[in-house]
C-alpha cells in the first residue's frame, strides 16, 4: 500500500533511474551526486541502479559511483545482474518477429537494434553516434528477428516522441510491453516487465517490500517504477504523465532535485546542494 503519511517512513532501498536522474543527458554524473549517492550506499542502504539502458552502458555508471557489489536492473526490467564481478541473475526474453514485421509495416525506414546483454546490440542500420554502447553488428531485418531477444529499440531522428507515441498505439502490441521515450526511441519488452517487475524480484531478494523502497525517475519508462514504489519521485524535467503518478515532484535535474530527494531521508542537505549543478560539476 502506497504510504499517506511519511512521517514515521525511512527508506530502506533507494532505486534510482540514470539518465536525467543522476546523470545529465551527456552522461555527465556531477560530483555532488555521486558523494551523495556513494555515502547513502556505504551507510548500508542498497542503492540499485534501474535503467533502460543496457547492462554495458550501466556498468560504467555503477563503478563511477564506486557502489558496493550488489543488484541492478537494467533493460528496462528485462535484465538483472549482480556486479562486481558480473553475475547474470536473470533475462526476460520474447520472439521478436511479429513485432518487428508490424514496425517495418508502420515505419519502414526505422533503424531497429536487438540487445546483446553484456556485449552491445545487433542494428539494421546505424543508430545516431553516441546513443548505442558496446559492439555493434549491422545485420538484416531478418536476422534480427531470427531469435529471442530481451528488447527491441525502434528509432528515428527524424520523428518526435509524440509521432511515436502515436506509432506506438497503431502498432496494436500484444504480448510485450512498451516505453516511448523523450525522442524518437521506442523500447520493446517481453509482456509484463518493467522497473517495477525487475525492483520487485530484486527488493524481494533483499528481504523487503515496496514499501521500503524510494524511486527516483523521469521517464515515461519510470511510471511503473514510481507507481509502484512506497515512495516514488519524479524529478522536475519529467512529463505530465510521468509526474501524475509520482507521490512528490522534486526540482529539475539542474537544480539538484535528486539530490534535494535524497537528503530529505539521509542527512541534511549541504550548503549548495540545490544550487544548479553546472556549478559543480
Amino acid at each position: 500500500m502506497k504510504n499517506s503519511n511519511y512521517a514515521d517512513w525511512k527508506p530502506r532501498v533507494v532505486a534510482l533511474d540514470i539518465d536525467g536522474t543522476i546523470v545529465d543527458h551527456e552522461g555527465v554524473l556531477p560530483n555532488e551526486m555521486r558523494r551523495t549517492i556513494r555515502r547513502i550506499a556505504m551507510a548500508g542502504v542498497p542503492v540499485v541502479l534501474t535503467t533502460g539502458r543496457s547492462w554495458h552502458a550501466t556498468r560504467p555508471v555503477f563503478e563511477e559511483l564506486e557502489l558496493p557489489p550488489g543488484p541492478a536492473i537494467s533493460s528496462n526490467g528485462a535484465v538483472i545482474a549482480q556486479f562486481p564481478p558480473f553475475e547474470l541473475l536473470s533475462a526476460t526474453t520474447f520472439d521478436p518477429s511479429d513485432v518487428v514485421a508490424k514496425v517495418l509495416r508502420e515505419h519502414p525506414t526505422a533503424a531497429l537494434a536487438a540487445e546483446v546483454v553484456g556485449t552491445g546490440y545487433r542494428v539494421t542500420q546505424p543508430f545516431p553516434d553516441g546513443e548505442l554502447f558496446g559492439d555493434i553488428e549491422v545485420v538484416s531485418h531478418e536476422e534480427l528477428a531470427g531469435s529471442d531477444v530481451t528488447r527491441i529499440v525502434v528509432r528515428d531522428p527524424n520523428s518526435s516522441d509524440a509521432e511515436f507515441i502515436t506509432l506506438a498505439n497503431k502498432l496494436g502490441l500484444k504480448g510485450v510491453s512498451y516505453f516511448v521515450g523523450w525522442s524518437a526511441w521506442l523500447d520493446i519488452a517481453p509482456a509484463g516487465v518493467s522497473k517495477a517487475t525487475g525492483l520487485a524480484e530484486v527488493v524481494g531478494g533483499l528481504g523487503f517490500t515496496a514499501a521500503d523502497v524510494l524511486a527516483i525517475g523521469d521517464g515515461r519508462n519510470d511510471i511503473e517504477m514510481l507507481a509502484w514504489a512506497g515512495r516514488g519521485v519524479a524529478v522536475g524535467d519529467a512529463c505530465a504523465d510521468v509526474q501524475a503518478v509520482a507521490d512528490h515532484v522534486t526540482g529539475t535535474f539542474a537544480d539538484g532535485g535528486t539530490i534535494e530527494e535524497l537528503e530529505r531521508w539521509f542527512g541534511r542537505a549541504r550548503a549548495g546542494a540545490r544550487s544548479r549543478l553546472a556549478a559543480i560539476v
